[in-house]
Formats: C-alpha cells, sequence, structure tokens
C-alpha cells in the first residue's frame, strides 16, 4: 500500500514539476518560445550595430540545394561554441519547416532532400550559448520558400543516377 501511495505522489511531483516550468519558461520575457525553437533571447542594444543574415538558396547542378548564409557584423565561432556571449559571434540554427535541422558553423551548407510541396527555410542567428539574437524583440533571421514537386523530386534522382552511372 504504501509503495503505491509513494509511486503516486512521486507521479503528481513530476508532472507539477514539469507543469510549474513550462509555465515560468512562458511567463519569462527573456525565453523566446516560437515554431522554430525555445532559447534565451539576447536583444542588441539600440546603440550596436546589428548582426544581419541573408539566405540565399541555390539549386545543385546534380541532387538538392546549397544554401549560401551571408552575414554582416556577425562572425561564425565554432571554436567559441558554449563560451561567454557576444553580440557579433556565434553560429545560425537551420530550420525546415519549423523544425530544427542542425547547427550551422559557416556560410555555405549542402541541402540534400526536401519534402514534395512548398518548404520553409529559415536561418537564424545565435550566441555561443545558443542565445536567439534579437532587434527590437524580433528575431535575427532570414526565411526562404522552395517548392518540390514530386515529379522535380524523381526527375533530380534519375539524373544523380545517370550521371553515376557513367
Amino acid at each position: 500500500m504504501k509503495n503505491k501511495f509513494f509511486a503516486a505522489a512521486l507521479g503528481l511531483s513530476c508532472f507539477n514539476m514539469i507543469f510549474l516550468t513550462s509555465c515560468l519558461a512562458n511567463a519569462n520575457p527573456r525565453t523566446h518560445k516560437s515554431k522554430y525553437h525555445h532559447h534565451k533571447q539576447v536583444e542588441i542594444p539600440a546603440t550596436q550595430e546589428a548582426p544581419k543574415v541573408d539566405l540565399i538558396v541555390h539549386k545543385d547542378t546534380m541532387k538538392g540545394w546549397n544554401l549560401e548564409i551571408k552575414v554582416d557584423n556577425f562572425k561564425f565561432a565554432p571554436e567559441r561554441i558554449n563560451t561567454n556571449s557576444a553580440l557579433n559571434e556565434g553560429h545560425a540554427h537551420l530550420f525546415i519547416n519549423g523544425k530544427k535541422v542542425t547547427r550551422l558553423y559557416a556560410s555555405w551548407y549542402y541541402l540534400n532532400n526536401l519534402e514534395p510541396g512548398n518548404n520553409e527555410i529559415t536561418v537564424t542567428l545565435n550566441t555561443n550559448k545558443h542565445e536567439d539574437l534579437t532587434v527590437n524583440g524580433k528575431l535575427i533571421k532570414d526565411t526562404e520558400s522552395v517548392e518540390v514537386t514530386a515529379a522535380k523530386q524523381q526527375a533530380d534522382k534519375q539524373q544523380h543516377n545517370n550521371k553515376h552511372q557513367m
């Protein structure tokens, strides 16, 4: 009987901790929750030049897409990941249709596959400690859309296979 009571009390305590943690995170103005991710934010002061990001999607000649990430007033610093944050260095996060795919430590990334349909590709700038960089409360990000048809995806696969058979 004691074990059942203990298990029920422990389960209720865990639920309360998770619920309260979620409520506190949502109430914290320095925490950002969006379809992209859930990180603390670092606001760029109005007195400082803000970093900028420009995402350019290039269709690869064989298959997939090459993403070019152009940044101004920002330096990719993979060697400083998880160290003290700076307002003009860090890394980027890559999202496809709102789902985080990877971290980016450089200005180019090869994207192999996209699902048929409209795909939203987003890059955000982040500090060394993964905090979202923001200006006027808005993420420093860029988004591009890529439309993929099932026929186009099949043609790309066929072209890729033909080149490797030669």
